[in-house]
């Protein structure tokens, strides 16, 4: 599919956009336009509220009393059955809690164990890094001869799908180019070989619908400071399906994931549902900025936002289009909009010298090594008009070369 075939009109879609009213429930800085939602989401006005309410009412006056009287014990769940409605995934299945690097940690164990006959993890050699050091640790620490497959390209996957593979390990839209996998039917095709699927849903969640339940899918995670819009650092989540609930051990057996915790019992008996996977006592700031960010997408039709979103996309594409091959760069992002996800992703040249410049024109995105720049859509706050402006800022930089000053050279720690 050819996304520019039908031109879009940035004021039309404005004006006809059925998520316009969402963008005044964000704080955005004036003279920004914010295409790093896809890295780190946007404020909720709601969020600076409800976090302030919580340190002067909750912690401050109530104390130690609001883990019952304001139900901070229970955050973890209740966060995790609004992310639920998102990804498509059914009741008391998912639960937010620690980071993405941790909750893949407890799921792959999980998997793995659940395989115990079978020795290779696959994944793609294009997964985010942190998934492919995770599960390096993992195999390293079982010790028994597991190891990590990794596939090339995104082709060359099923043809990996043998009896030894005991799990296939893989992110649904690739955080550097934005391809999206076909989860239903590379899951379905694991299936059939008997091995076990998680995904990582980090760049998936608050950006598009997600089926779960319907793809089969064994288990999940995903991080909250995305598209969710749940702040810096946010508390991850994870998925499990029922099937896999209660008939074995995750390996951080904190005192959260046992089924009577203020027992206190000497001996660990693990919850039998979801919940097995909490670990450690859960940070109640930032679960409650993510709970009311939560709030937030009861409002929301995930097809409207994906709908959005295509279009958003298309346009970015079709503006640069018109001076890409010129100033030399390469679109990474698949056209087709079955096959990517929230973002559009060019190589280049001078790609960090040339992200920093838009930067400072008030165009912030991001880049990631060795030469991509990256573009984030989140429909919820991001207007066409916005889109086609950075297109219109971007073309400004490389016909003059603003890009080429010493500063914008200079790596920052965060890239």
């Amino acid at each position: 599919m050819d996304s520019t075939a039908n031109k879009i009109d940035p004021a039309r879609a404005d004006r006809d956009d059925p998520l316009r009213a969402f963008r005044d429930r964000f704080e955005l800085p004036q003279g920004v336009i914010y295409l790093d939602g896809n890295s780190l989401g946007a404020l909720p006005k709601s969020v600076r509220q409800r976090v302030a309410k919580t340190i002067s009412e909750e912690w401050g006056e109530q104390l130690i009393r609001s883990w019952n009287s304001a139900d901070w014990v229970h955050l973890p769940q209740r966060v995790g059955e609004r992310i639920a409605r998102l990804i498509g995934a059914e009741e008391r299945t998912v639960v937010a809690t620690d980071s993405t690097s941790i909750n893949l940690f407890k799921v792959l164990s999980a998997a793995l164990d659940l395989n115990p006959d079978r020795r290779k993890i696959v994944s793609e050699r294009e997964n985010f890094p942190t998934d492919l050091y995770i599960a390096e640790g993992v195999a390293k620490q079982i010790g028994k001869g597991h190891r990590l497959v990794l596939a090339d390209t995104p082709q060359d996957i099923l043809g990996m799908l043998d009896e030894d593979v005991a799990v296939l390990m893989l992110t649904h839209v690739n955080y550097r180019n934005g391809y999206r996998h076909d989860m239903a039917a590379l899951t379905k095709s694991a299936h059939e070989k008997g091995i076990l699927v998680i995904w990582d849903l980090a760049h998936t969640a608050g950006a598009m619908p997600i089926d779960l339940t319907g793809a089969q899918a064994d288990f999940a995670i995903g991080c909250g400071y995305k598209y969710l819009n749940g702040g810096p650092g946010a508390p991850a989540f994870l998925y499990v399906n029922p099937r896999h609930q209660g008939g074995f051990r995750q390996p951080l057996s904190g005192w959260f994931g046992h089924r009577a915790p203020f027992d206190f019992d000497a001996d660990y008996r693990p919850s039998e549902g979801v919940e097995q996977y909490l670990c450690g006592t859960p940070p109640v700031l930032a679960m409650v900025a993510m709970d009311e960010a939560m709030a937030l997408w009861d409002d929301v039709d995930m097809e409207t936002v994906r709908a959005k979103s295509v279009a958003m996309c298309d346009l970015f594409i079709q503006e640069i289009d018109t001076y890409a091959e010129e100033f030399g760069l390469k679109l990474a992002t698949p056209r087709d909009p079955h096959l990517r996800g929230s973002q559009v992703s060019y190589s280049c040249h001078n790609g960090y010298a040339i992200m920093q410049a838009l930067i400072a024109r008030g165009v912030i995105g991001d880049f990631r090594a060795p030469d991509i720049i990256r573009f984030g859509m989140a429909p919820l706050y991001l207007s066409f008009a916005e889109v086609s402006e950075a297109a219109a800022i971007l073309k400004q930089i490389l016909e003059t070369r603003t890009w080429d000053q010493p500063e914008y050279h200079v790596r920052g720690a965060v890239t």
